[in-house]
């Protein structure tokens, strides 16, 4: 897959919720035409794909969704107190290692809020006030760790990972 793919990947899987073209393209930092090109790609390679995830359009846009065929393992297997939306912003924390509050709102919308908040009670995220008093830094906590049975290296390994190839880079 191009990188240009890869990184609608990245911004579908971190919005969580259907995007136009148009938005598709503006995070991307391209035009329509090759946010086009690229998402049709991606959709491409997920159709030959035996994959549990899909890119399906829906009348308010595009959306990274799990296949319906797989819809029975959410219950089973998400926490009971975390929903889809409050473990994908759990997981652009936990890959940004830290980050604002604000920036991650950028990243997730405006649920991220009400996400960090769920996520605070829980134990798996440490909320702490920026100095100039505006936003909060957030970073994933020991509590975690242990229960996603990530350590610290590997979070880190990811990261770098992560900045190296996708949309996620600073």
């Amino acid at each position: 897959m191009s990188r240009l793919a890869n990184t609608i990947e990245a911004i579908l899987y971190l919005k969580a919720q259907p995007l136009t073209v148009v938005e598709i393209a503006e995070l991307a930092g391209c035009d329509r035409a090759t946010a086009e090109e690229g998402l049709i790609e991606l959709m491409e390679t997920y159709a030959h794909r035996e994959s549990a995830l899909e890119v399906a359009e829906t009348p308010n846009g595009y959306v990274l969704q799990l296949r319906e065929s797989y819809h029975h393992l959410i219950q089973q297997l998400l926490p009971a107190d975390l929903g889809v939306g409050a473990l994908r912003t759990l997981a652009a924390i936990a890959l940004k290692g830290r980050l604002s509050q604000t920036e991650l709102v950028d990243i997730r919308g405006s649920n991220a809020y009400q996400h960090v908040h769920e996520l605070v009670e829980l134990g798996f995220v440490r909320k702490r006030r920026q100095s100039d008093g505006r936003s909060y830094w957030l970073q994933v906590t020991e509590k975690f760790h242990q229960y996603f049975q990530v350590n610290h290296d590997q979070t880190l390994e990811l990261t770098k990972y992560l900045k190296s190839e996708s949309s996620l880079a600073e």
